[in-house]
């Protein structure tokens, strides 16, 4: 994650052409196939992406272990998201309802690993660890691997966006496919907060 609101100009470019393309193929979608069976391997796609993202929380909690910074840091999230708003005001792709969907997803993304970087560091202090002996840096190690993350997610994201608000009952898939393919630390809480969005009816 970058510290700033405007993202690399490469990056930028990867992430407004993911989203054009799959806009398009979502666009020439046929439509006599029940949407629910068209869209599992879109379902699967992002909720692997979801738990790849989750993956990269240990390790932010072990840098953050070590340095003693805060694990909840409000002010750097909203530059992100606000960078990623204007990311997407670039591309003319996203309407208003599309923008706003984006900046929760992303945001339930940021809480759910929280959430497990939390329950983690009360694990930790319960066993009165130290501090490790070696751990990645935030950013040189770390925030890359969130950057690539972010375009794809974008990428999967927009035809399960699209096929929720037009086949109510494939949230029900959603919930099913994700107890399988996304962890349940913290009794199931870092996963239902990973998809809360998804799962929400208008």
């Amino acid at each position: 994650m970058k510290s700033g609101t405007q993202l690399p100009g490469g990056y930028l470019s990867q992430l407004l052409q993911a989203c054009m393309l799959v806009l398009f193929l979502a666009g020439c979608q046929s439509p006599g196939v029940a949407p629910a069976a068209h869209h599992e391997a879109d379902v699967d796609r992002l909720l692997v992406l979801i738990e790849q993202r989750l993956d990269v929380a240990p390790m932010v909690a072990r840098a953050k272990w070590n340095s003693g910074a805060p694990i909840d840091d409000p002010a750097r999230e909203r530059q992100i998201l606000d960078g990623l708003m204007q990311t997407l005001d670039a591309g003319g792709k996203f309407d208003d309802a599309g923008k706003a969907f984006m900046r929760r997803f992303f945001q339930s993304q940021f809480d759910a690993g929280k959430i497990l970087q939390h329950a983690l560091h009360a694990q930790w202090r319960q066993q009165g660890l130290p501090p490790f002996a070696q751990v990645p840096d935030l950013k040189t190690d770390i925030r890359p691997l969130l950057d690539r993350l972010t375009p794809q997610m974008i990428a999967a994201v927009v035809p399960v966006y699209q096929a929720v608000r037009a086949d109510d009952a494939l949230r029900d898939q959603i919930a099913r496919r994700a107890r399988q393919l996304i962890r349940g630390d913290a009794a199931g809480a870092v996963r239902n907060e990973a998809i809360s969005v998804l799962l929400a009816r208008p």
